[in-house]
């Protein structure tokens, strides 16, 4: 196949696959806490990780990944102990993340605005090897917390009284939880962008949610789904020449709504089964009323 034969798609295809598999994996514990939109959050805090690599001549990945962490450390405290005026704070930190990112690299040597677009946006060109090896690693780390932890990980994300009655360390793993979601971050940035990496964190799982009713399933298949659009997206931009992270979003969201067109039938016909189950075990109960008791003659 011709997209195999450049050694720059091969290395885009490696990673939209590993985006694909590592999003909706930690995105599944953002939905399930309510926090969809904390990877857009992280987005705007590493891209002064970003501005920071190219001003100190570093690899722009490990460096968002560093400054992502300690962002997404940061957001995770303010959530636990400023609920008075932790929207505000948030808001300086997404914002102060974002300016900080232009600044930077608009002051290094190397960097420029177009630098930094490659970064909001995706782009397949810009995957180098050293970029790879960094993805690599730190999509290991991401799959082994989701799912070496997943019953601790939802446990917690399910109920944190309850996971703090049971004995969990229920601070680390909020804590854990947040380092993984901004790991995913500098893992997907080359790809889908720091701008659109939070929607395939959260769509494949909403699209999985429409067909599934436990957290294995869906778990399963929100990983099937990032891979499947990570995969048609970065083949389509590479054929019709669009951006790879616009392309991954749209299709994701084309999965969910034709999932949810698809579920909704299946729902009530769920609805009037059960329904139907429910009326005949209380025929079958003695003295319940009958439908023919109401009759009368």
């Amino acid at each position: 196949m011709e997209i195999l034969e450049s050694a720059f798609m091969q290395r885009a295809l490696i990673a939209a696959v590993l985006v694909g598999i590592t999003a909706p994996a930690v995105g599944i514990y953002l939905v399930q806490r309510r926090q969809a939109l904390m990877g857009d959050g992280i987005g705007h805090v590493a891209m002064t990780g970003v501005g920071l690599g190219f001003l100190l001549s570093t690899n722009p990945v490990w460096m968002a990944t560093i400054v992502a962490v300690a962002g997404s450390i940061t957001m995770e405290l303010i959530r636990a102990y400023g609920r008075t005026r932790g929207d505000i704070a948030l808001a300086m930190l997404f914002y102060g993340g974002m300016a900080g990112g232009v600044l930077l690299i608009n002051l290094s040597d190397t960097g420029s605005t177009a630098n930094l677009s490659s970064f909001l946006f995706g782009s397949l060109s810009t995957v180098s090897e050293e970029d790879l090896t960094a993805i690599v690693l730190l999509a290991a780390f991401v799959v082994l917390v989701s799912l070496g932890l997943r019953r601790q990980l939802f446990a917690v994300s399910q109920d944190e009284d309850f996971a703090r009655v049971t004995g969990l360390p229920v601070r680390a793993l909020n804590l854990l939880i947040a380092v993984t979601a901004a790991v995913t971050v500098s893992v997907a940035m080359r790809v889908v962008g720091l701008l659109l990496v939070s929607a395939l964190m959260v769509v494949p799982v909403a699209a999985a949610q429409q067909i599934t009713r436990s957290f294995k399933a869906t778990f399963t298949v929100a990983v099937v789904i990032g891979v499947a659009v990570s995969l048609a997206g970065t083949t389509t931009s590479y054929y019709q020449d669009v951006p790879p992270g616009a392309t991954i979003v749209l299709l994701a969201i084309a999965v969910f709504i034709g999932l949810t067109v698809l579920a909704t039938p299946l729902a009530r016909r769920r609805a009037h089964a059960l329904e139907a189950n429910e009326a005949e075990c209380t025929m079958d109960v003695p003295g319940a009323p009958r439908p023919s008791d109401d009759v009368k003659v």
